[in-house]
């Protein structure tokens, strides 16, 4: 198992970036897909984006393609998501989680869970 640890967050305007980071305890980093979700006030949590566990194999929400990238550094037990043009509709808190599964779009597959990091874009 790992744990896990958002950082990152916080206040941009819109069109602004930002660069949301995850690192993980433990040795079993790279067996695992990593995964970036949201959720934003009153709404359920959502996919969006998710890595598979050498980093070759990426998935995107379709909202974020083109604005969003997702990267891994295994050896620093550490996964990225790095966020450009945002708007305000991607405000929300942003979590990272760990999936046995490749390249997951599923919550229900992904098992650990960060304790989120929030994101707010102004407009």
């Amino acid at each position: 198992q790992v744990q896990l640890v958002e950082s990152g967050g916080g206040l941009v305007q819109a069109g602004g970036s930002l660069r949301l980071s995850c690192a993980a305890s433990g040795r079993t980093f790279n067996a695992y897909t990593m995964g970036w979700f949201r959720q934003a006030p009153g709404k359920e949590r959502e996919f969006v984006a998710c890595i598979s566990r050498a980093g070759v194999g990426t998935r995107y929400k379709d909202s974020v393609k083109g604005r969003f990238t997702i990267s891994r550094d295994n050896a620093k037990n550490t996964v990225y998501l790095q966020m450009n043009s945002l708007k305000p509709e991607d405000t929300a808190v942003y979590y990272c989680a760990a999936s046995s599964f490749y390249t997951s779009m599923i919550i229900g597959e992904y098992h650990t869970w960060g304790q989120g990091t929030q994101v707010t874009v102004s407009s």
